[in-house]
């Protein structure tokens, strides 16, 4: 069927009417017409037609092969390492897909293309490049020199409908008293910084707090590549990062956009990600007056975070160490750490509360924890202790939650 498949997308491509813009229903047209005609000589059963339509129809207006992984909502995450190698996480398990492109040049096609779609550039001058597809799915690419053998292109997808608090319960990565927890935290505008290692699903996690936020409040939020959806808030200011241009110009940064926030009036600021030296801008947000405010970044737990925060702000400005401390212990109020377990499910791990400073350390204080009990048919089954009790109750009273 393959060589069908190309037989036809060959004699369609050769009697396209360049001279015009085509539409996609005479693109149907004619690779309908080509099918009927080979169908005359090779027996072609109606599912066949249809997937050959589909899959023709795909290579020449669309993403090629990636419509179908794209299409499968079962499918969280796609990663092609070059034409002929292409791996999908599907229910938590990388498999290798049996999907190919027809050649290197294709693939190169698709990435022109999906950059494109975001006025971003990608060639060998300018290798890698982070953007975002139309539904908000993550986009890496990475193209030679920088990749040595084939061109790479990753896509971390998103769900199609917002993530919920109710939906993260459902699948028991959190439980109804941490989420009461949670939501009275960022009612009463505590600072939270969410940390966890890639693919813990900390951004989706993000979206889940931002239902909390009250809607007559003014939220701007930062990103690399726009990915968040809080549809919660209705004065909302969506910032997104821009690389620098051939010439290395007109680059927008993270610490950009966080110093132009300041300007905007904001009541909190939500911040995609930190990863570098924007970190010192975030903290300053924080302790600016803009309660409430959000972020996320890379850890492996809550106090491995603020180390990371310390070498971020470091990346940034050459600032004494204990001042740095003081800037992350009266900045962030909570943390909350997620994982991914060994059965590939994701889960909140522990809530702290960054207590403050003491004998020249930042104290964390464990409010809940993630107890692993037993193992069954490989899923993990577990249950969330609470700890500690929250110390710093300032802000609850103040909203009359305490």
């Amino acid at each position: 069927m393959a060589n069908i498949e190309e037989q036809v997308r060959i004699e369609v491509m050769n009697e396209i009417d360049l001279s015009y813009d085509v539409t996609d229903e005479e693109i149907l047209r004619l690779i309908k017409n080509k099918i009927m005609e080979i169908s005359k000589s090779i027996p072609v059963s109606l599912s066949q037609r249809q997937t050959i339509e589909n899959h023709v129809f795909n290579s020449l207006r669309k993403l090629d092969v990636l419509e179908d992984l794209l299409a499968d909502e079962e499918i969280t995450e796609i990663m092609i390492n070059g034409p002929d190698n292409i791996f999908i996480e599907k229910n938590g398990r990388v498999i290798h897909s049996q999907e190919r492109f027809s050649s290197e040049e294709k693939l190169n096609d698709i990435i022109q293309s999906i950059v494109a779609q975001s006025n971003k550039i990608v060639n060998e001058s300018n290798p890698i490049v982070d953007t975002r597809l139309e539904d908000g799915s993550r986009v890496n690419i990475v193209l030679k020199p920088a990749a040595v053998d084939h061109s790479i292109l990753s896509i971390r997808k998103f769900p199609k409908e917002q993530m919920t608090m109710e939906r993260l319960k459902n699948l028991s990565s959190i439980d109804e008293e941490q989420i009461e927890f949670l939501k009275e935290l960022v009612e009463c505008g505590y600072n939270i910084f969410v940390s966890g290692g890639t693919g813990s699903g900390k951004t989706s996690f993000l979206n889940a707090l931002g239902e909390f936020i009250p809607k007559d409040e003014r939220v701007i939020t930062i990103e690399d590549s726009a990915e968040l959806q809080l549809k919660n808030v209705d004065n909302l200011v969506r910032l997104e990062a821009r690389n620098a241009n051939l010439e290395g110009k007109n680059e927008i940064s993270i610490r950009d956009l966080l110093k132009s926030s300041l300007r905007m009036r904001p009541d909190r600021i939500v911040v995609g990600e930190c990863r570098g030296a924007e970190a010192l801008e975030m903290l300053q947000a924080f302790n600016t007056g803009h309660d409430g405010s959000l972020s996320t970044g890379h850890s492996n737990s809550c106090k491995d975070m603020l180390s990371r925060l310390e070498t971020m702000v470091l990346m940034g400005a050459e600032i004494p160490l204990p001042a740095i401390r003081q800037q992350i212990a009266s900045g962030i109020d909570i943390i909350v750490q997620l994982g991914r377990l060994r059965d590939k499910s994701r889960k909140l791990l522990e809530i702290s509360e960054v207590e403050g400073i003491d004998s020249g350390e930042i104290k964390l204080n464990t409010l809940y924890k993630f107890k692993e009990i037993s193992e069954e048919n490989g899923r993990i089954i577990g249950q969330w202790e609470k700890v500690g009790n929250l110390v710093h109750t300032e802000k609850l009273v103040e909203h009359g939650k305490a």
